[in-house]
């Protein structure tokens, strides 16, 4: 089958390469860190806790660290970055210089610019590197890397979390530290995932599923497991994985598309009966669980059933077909749906022979499109209607003349022509021709 690629997956930016970028910026990266096997994740911010300000320089530089923040979530970059430089070009104390620098960072990350955003991870990295924010530098710059397309370094900086989490003492960030390494951990599995390493990311997700997670990320883990399996051709074990996953989270937000990977994956299987009926619990799902998101729910249930139905009826399966068909013209009242809907739903009346109710739906699209089409593919779809209640007319009158034409000798008794009489006049038979 074919794989397709992740998405997020960008350019790929061998290690080496990488780290001549990071050089060039006259910043040397740190050395790999052998790490354990992983575990899994949450979302972890990078917290940049400012000191009460005292001074009234030090108010400046928490001033204009404010004001750095605030104009780099409005987009303004240019500012942002002159806001952070003013506080290194009055020599500000290392407790603003850090926070300052970790801004920096952000702000060339939001920008796109993950060369300088790297550098100036590693810049910290190097200089303070008994900082508290250590873990949490890391995970930035391994996400930073990752987007650079540097996969193998950035894997190097998760496992850096990891090791870093361990060597802190504990405190009362502890809680903190525990989510950063489980984040990492996840991290790890999602960059093997992006990489198409997906045999590997599905074990990582795995494990993840098994750890003290928020149950919102437990069900990520245990989706993201299965859709890995999916994407490794392995469609027995993505059925096991993706029928746990919706018994478990009926109501996560990625269960449309995980009831279309399953519908997909039994019909790859030649399982047509427990596919059609996966596409069907999809098609039929409760309200109450599609109205959190209808529009995703929407886009699934149209897929999944458009995909299941057009395989039914180009293999034959057209009872199955119509099926799906009458449940996909449920789903929205909108013309540029339902009457491309009811068209098929007509082709499979008509190929069961059902040609009343064939002929009935053809009129009403040509009926529901009227005169003046609102829009070009919906006229298309009227004159293909029209087109079929032509042959379907031509149909019937050839039917009938066939009909006709067997009536006008069928029940009959059929005339038996009287033997020609005897030349004999004694009645006996003629005699047999000679032979010639």
């Amino acid at each position: 089958m074919t794989t397709p690629r992740p998405p997020g997956a960008g350019t790929l930016v061998s290690p080496k390469h990488a780290l001549t970028l990071l050089a060039l910026l006259g910043l040397a990266a740190a050395a790999p860190v052998e790490a354990p096997s992983p575990a899994p994740a949450a979302k972890a911010a990078v917290a940049v806790p400012a000191k009460p300000a005292g001074a009234p320089a030090d108010r400046e530089f928490q001033g204009l660290l404010n004001l750095g923040a605030s104009l780099t979530d409005r987009g303004d970059y240019a500012a942002a970055e002159i806001a952070y430089r003013q506080v290194f070009t009055k020599n500000a104390p290392d407790e603003l210089t850090k926070p300052a620098l970790l801004g920096l960072a952000r702000m060339h990350r939001k920008q796109g610019s993950l060369i300088k955003a790297a550098a100036i991870y590693e810049k910290f990295l190097k200089e303070y590197p008994n900082d508290d924010r250590v873990p949490d530098v890391l995970l930035d710059l391994g996400r930073t890397l990752r987007a650079m397309g540097a996969p193998q370094l950035a894997l190097a900086r998760f496992y850096n979390v990891i090791n870093s989490t361990l060597k802190l003492p504990t405190s009362e960030s502890l809680g903190h530290y525990q989510l950063l390494a489980k984040t990492a951990q996840f991290e790890i599995a999602e960059t093997h995932f992006q990489c198409g390493n997906y045999v590997e990311s599905s074990k990582f997700f795995s494990r993840l599923r098994m750890l003290d997670l928020a149950p919102a990320d437990r069900a990520r883990a245990h989706f993201k497991s299965a859709y890995a399996l999916y994407l490794a051709g392995d469609l027995d074990g993505t059925v096991t994985t993706l029928r746990s996953y919706l018994e478990q989270w009926p109501d996560d937000e990625n269960g449309p598309e995980a009831r279309y990977l399953l519908s997909v994956s039994l019909r790859t299987l030649k399982r047509p009966q427990e596919a059609l009926t996966a596409t069907i619990e999809l098609l039929r799902v409760e309200k109450s669980r599609t109205a959190a998101n209808p529009k995703l729910w929407a886009y699934w249930q149209r897929r999944t059933g458009n995909q299941l139905a057009n395989d039914f009826f180009q293999n034959g399966d057209t009872r199955n077909a119509l099926v799906i068909y009458k449940g996909l013209g449920l789903l929205g009242d909108d013309p540029g749906w339902r009457l491309p809907i009811s068209y098929q739903i007509a082709l499979c009346q008509e190929r069961l022979g059902d040609l009343d109710r064939a002929v009935a739906t053809y009129r009403a699209i040509i009926e529901n499109v009227g005169p003046k089409p609102a829009t070009p593919d919906l006229g298309d779809i009227a004159r293909m209607a029209a087109s079929r209640l032509t042959h379907l007319d031509w149909k019937e009158g050839v039917s009938r003349q066939f009909t006709s034409l067997f009536d006008t000798t069928t029940g009959r008794t059929p005339t038996v022509a009287k033997p020609a009489p005897s030349h004999d006049p004694n009645g006996n038979p003629p005699a047999a021709s000679p032979t010639l």
